[in-house]
């Protein structure tokens, strides 16, 4: 009887074990449903709210996911920062075409010239046609002043004298003026 009672106690200590096994391994698994995640957003009247389900207006007013020790997770963008982030790409997309647009000037003047002399050269060259048709125009105006100068100065001297000023006269000095 006494090898019995020692069965006994030793079964029931084992089913004692397997139930607390059995209890630790239910507890573990339900904590995988009690590990639900945790939102936080900002309403339209800017009101912090937290809960386990994302709003609605989640995408549009953006929000945060949170951890059960109130950890940030995930962070959503709101519309007004996606808008803002496509905005920043867009510009610096634009600058990088700069950038390389000017790489390519760059190559195109360093493979078509030697030297830096060479490119201030061809641009002398460039320029002096230029600069011969700016000379050529202000001696053009200097002349074209004086003879204003001297068609009005004749018609004041025929004035003074009373004498009647030419038609032919007066058309020269609007043509010149026209000049």
């Amino acid at each position: 009887m006494q090898t019995d009672n020692k069965n006994y106690r030793l079964w029931q200590a084992t089913g004692r074990g397997t139930a607390f096994s059995a209890l630790a391994v239910a507890l573990l698994l339900s904590t995988g449903v009690a590990h639900a995640q945790m939102y936080r957003w900002v309403d339209g009247n800017g009101r912090v709210h937290y809960s386990d389900t994302p709003p609605v207006t989640y995408q549009k007013s953006g929000g945060a996911e949170l951890s059960k020790q109130g950890n940030l997770i995930k962070r959503t963008q709101s519309e007004a920062e996606r808008r803002a982030e496509a905005e920043r790409a867009a510009e610096q997309k634009r600058i990088q075409a700069e950038k390389d647009k000017q790489a390519q000037l760059d190559r195109a003047l360093t493979q078509t010239y030697t030297s830096e002399a060479e490119i201030d050269l061809a641009r002398d060259r460039a320029l002096e046609h230029h600069r011969l048709a700016i000379t050529g125009a202000e001696i053009r105006g200097k002349a074209v002043e004086s003879n204003v100068a001297e068609l009005k100065a004749r018609i004041a001297n025929i004035e003074k004298a009373g004498r009647p000023v030419s038609p032919n006269l007066k058309e020269q000095l609007d043509q010149a003026s026209r000049e």
